[in-house]
């Protein structure tokens, strides 16, 4: 596989999580989440959309920074294990928080999410500095996001 056919579909995967996420999102926006009670911290909505576009992109770059290093490594496969988990919890989130409108469970998947953020920086970090260092916007992001998660819970329950 080429290299830039590899970058292409380490990126689509990375959206293809956010589309996801994104078709229960956008219809809950101005329906359900505008109604609940959320921190003096909270972003505006419009923030959402540009943040996590950045982090897609950033994230698909790191996957395949570390996929060009070989599936046959050890170490490579793990940390893609690692990454495809994390992704996995990524892209069940909105569907608990906005479709099944599950803020604790939302919560409990988003620190796990957050764990294995960590997991896979710490893996691809051994493997390639660079696809490490991509992914701190990430989990600074997410970060801010537990936070926020955690705090829209404790005003809603």
């Amino acid at each position: 596989m080429s290299k830039l056919l590899k970058l292409t579909t380490s990126i689509l995967v990375c959206f293809l999580a956010g589309g996801l996420g994104s078709i229960f999102t956008l219809p809950a926006i101005p329906t359900w989440y505008a109604g609940l009670n959320k921190p003096f911290f909270s972003p505006p909505d419009w923030l959402f959309g540009p943040a996590w576009t950045t982090l897609y992109i950033l994230m698909g770059i790191a996957l395949f920074l570390v996929w060009q290093k070989g599936t046959k490594n050890k170490k490579v496969r793990k940390a893609l294990k690692l990454f495809g988990i994390q992704l996995l919890l990524n892209a069940s989130w909105s569907p608990v928080f906005f479709g099944a409108k599950s803020l604790f469970l939302a919560f409990v998947i988003i620190v796990f999410m957050w764990i294995f953020i960590l997991k896979t920086i710490l893996a691809f970090g051994k493997i390639d500095r660079r696809a490490g260092y991509l992914l701190y916007p990430y989990l600074a992001w997410v970060s801010f996001a537990t936070i926020l998660n955690f705090a829209v819970w404790l005003l809603n329950k």
